[in-house]
């Protein structure tokens, strides 16, 4: 099957749907596309990446680009430096909490922002095409560059930023063995803090393997054995963070988004005083900021949304549940270490622990169930599925909801419930899942 672009990038297993032929071929478009420019390429530390670092850098020559390897870094600090240098794109290589064998290409515009729909379209024809590119000759055949002082302007622009004395502060982060190895711990250490690091060894192999982001509970578990303030958990390419408060609490993105909602409305800051989220947020922060008579949009699932919505509206706030928190006057898109200081700087501002900040949000319970389909567009469109849907509303009366959402990534449709308890929870999800699988869409 082929893949396409999705909602972050292009994603498949290395050199099984995604193979090394497809990154040359990215690379030889892009590379025609802009001719003469420049390109910023970074990547994560799985096993592959080298190599589709290697296809790009080939493919981007060829076609007459200037290519500049930031090597391992984060996702967020190869989008600054394109947006704040000279690049006409940057790629970066990652497939962000996926498993070391999966792997992916995000295009990023000069602007820091996702290309448009319309390029993406182009590079897909390309790559499953037989159209021929013209190479550059002679003198107009691009160069590679090492680019090893790029984590550097970026590490030094945060701290610009965020000016912190952390010295009264101790902290664990898990570094996911992935882009947070290189940069977190660095940074943190520069701010003075007291600072405990796990998974912060990558071989290639153990990238996200039960530690990160989306295996909180490994944060969880370490920060309940030791005299932590707080902890940070970040996922493969450092976009995304959840934080576990002192006593254990995991703080995910929705109540990182009420933590700093509320202080950036309180202070004055919070443009529109509105904030962004996604359709997949906590029943429990939609009443908690309507009680608060703070305003919110509502978007698809996916950051790039996210950002796009608070580009058309001048909102400074915006994020998902997963840890994907923009703040817009510092950055075009998550960032997970950012998003560690700006909690960490509330918390000092505040003179208040994460728990302080954020136990007075009631979070219903929620449960996520994946389920592989054979059509997933079809699967949400279906009239046994959206009926069974509006029954399980009903029912709830507002103390809960349903919603059944293609993935943007994979041949799966999500079904989730929120409910006063975890059993209701259950009960609803597997109803939607049992029909969902029985008509074998």
């Amino acid at each position: 099957m082929k893949i396409r672009f999705g909602t972050d990038g292009i994603r498949g297993k290395a050199n099984e749907n995604l193979t090394v032929d497809m990154a040359y071929r990215i690379g030889r478009y892009i590379g025609n596309h802009f001719k003469t420019g420049k390109v910023l390429i970074g990547r994560d530390t799985r096993l592959s990446g080298t190599m589709f670092e290697s296809a790009l850098a080939a493919g981007l020559t060829a076609g007459g680009c200037d290519v500049y390897l930031l090597k391992v870094c984060s996702t967020p600090s190869l989008v600054y430096l394109v947006r704040k240098g000279d690049f006409n794109c940057g790629l970066m290589i990652s497939a962000s909490h996926n498993p070391y064998y999966d792997n992916g290409i995000k295009i990023i515009s000069g602007q820091g922002t996702k290309i448009d729909s319309e390029l993406e379209k182009k590079i897909e024809e390309y790559m499953y095409g037989d159209e021929n590119l013209l190479f550059a000759t002679k003198e107009n055949i691009g160069q590679v560059y090492d680019y090893p002082e790029g984590l550097d302007i970026y590490l030094d622009y945060l701290k610009n930023e965020y000016p912190l004395d952390l010295s009264a502060y101790k902290v664990i982060i898990d570094c996911s063995n992935g882009s947070a190895s290189f940069i977190a711990e660095k940074f943190l250490r520069g701010l003075n803090c007291q600072l405990e690091v796990i998974n912060n060894q990558p071989n290639g192999l153990n990238i996200n393997k039960d530690c990160g982001s989306t295996h909180i509970e490994v944060l969880v578990e370490a920060i309940k054995k030791g005299d932590y303030d707080c902890g940070f958990s970040y996922d493969g390419d450092a976009d995304r963070v959840i934080a576990v408060a002192a006593d254990g609490t995991v703080v995910d993105g929705d109540k990182i988004l009420y933590c700093c909602g509320r202080y950036l409305a309180e202070q004055g800051k919070l443009k529109g005083n509105k904030l962004v989220t996604t359709k997949m947020a906590n029943l429990g922060l939609f009443k908690k900021l309507d009680k608060l008579n703070i305003g919110y949009e509502i978007t698809d699932v996916g950051d790039k949304y996210v950002y796009q919505s608070m580009c058309e509206n001048g909102y400074v706030l915006g994020g998902e549940q997963s840890g994907h928190i923009i703040f817009s006057d510092h950055a075009t898109t998550g960032d997970g270490l950012l998003t560690s200081l700006e909690i960490l700087s509330v918390m000092i501002k505040e003179n208040k622990t994460l728990n302080e900040l954020t136990d007075d949000l009631f979070i219903y319970p929620q449960l996520l169930v994946n389920v592989a389909v054979k059509d997933k567009e079809a699967c949400i469109k279906d009239k046994e599925v959206v009926d069974k849907c509006k029954e399980v509303e009903e029912t709830l009366h507002g103390e809960g909801r349903v919603l059944v959402r293609a993935s943007g990534t994979e041949s799966l449709v999500r079904v989730m419930a929120e409910a006063a308890t975890d059993e209701a929870c259950h009960k609803y999800v597997m109803e939607i899942v049992d029909l969902i699988k029985s008509k074998n869409m």
